[in-house]
């Protein structure tokens, strides 16, 4: 009966074999996939919660500082009347104390160029660089009087203060610009003018005299005045060609 039955449906399967050909495929793949446990899906872990928030804690801690320095960026003179400012420096300007490291005994003769290179900090960096609210602006009127003598009104040299070129650059211009703002006040050199200068006793300035007479010059110290024969006959020559 066995025998019988599987001559039948071989039969039916040469005769219509799209029937059977799905079927084959199907179990083909449900017995690929027992036999390979890997393809199963794993099972649903839930997440997995730390219980210390110290990944949140420097989040707010960073974003609290991004505002900070952005928010001295729009009015960096708000940093200078602020407690931070009072606890670094207290009333000193920002370059006491400073003191660039070198080598031997000499200090050089400039200081460098800059402090930041490639977005990496020099490790002595300078008063200016080395405190990022620090900005140098000329409306920010109290940090440019730190570098400017109260007594002569010249801005203190670099070898002074310690700051690179590049910020000394920046504030000089912003010195500058601070003054033609009027922001900062600037002294002009007193120049004492003597009696001589304004004197009219000299006959070119004083009173016009009357017109000559014949072979008489107009004033006195012109006919002095004998020019060189030679560099007159240089002249002459010089200027040959233009003349008639």
């Amino acid at each position: 009966m066995a025998t019988s039955m599987r001559n039948v449906a071989r039969l039916v399967q040469r005769i219509s074999p799209s029937l059977f050909c799905p079927l084959l495929t199907r179990q083909l793949c449900l017995q690929r996939v027992t036999a390979r446990p890997w393809l199963t899906p794993p099972p649903l872990v839930p997440p997995i919660r730390p219980f210390c928030n110290s990944t949140a804690l420097k989040d707010d801690n960073t974003s609290q500082a991004v505002e900070e320095v952005s928010r001295y960026q729009d009015k960096p003179w708000e940093y200078l009347e602020s407690e931070e400012y009072t606890e670094l420096y207290g009333s000193n300007p920002v370059w006491t104390g400073y003191r660039r490291n070198h080598k031997g005994g000499i200090p050089p003769q400039k200081t460098r160029k800059t402090c930041i290179r490639g977005g990496k900090t020099c490790g002595n960096p300078c008063p200016v660089c080395r405190d990022p609210n620090i900005i140098i602006h000329h409306q920010n009127v109290k940090l440019l009087q730190q570098f400017i003598s109260p007594h002569t009104g010249v801005v203190y040299d670099p070898t002074r203060t310690g700051v690179c070129m590049k910020q000394q650059k920046r504030l000089n211009l912003a010195i500058n610009m601070a003054r033609d703002h009027g922001l900062l006040p600037f002294q002009i050199t007193h120049v004492d003018f003597t009696g001589e200068v304004y004197s009219n006793s000299h006959d070119a300035v004083g009173f016009t005299h009357p017109p000559p007479l014949s072979g008489q010059t107009w004033y006195k110290w012109y006919g002095q005045l004998i020019p060189d024969e030679r560099e007159l006959a240089k002249i002459k020559k010089l200027y040959k060609p233009y003349l008639k």
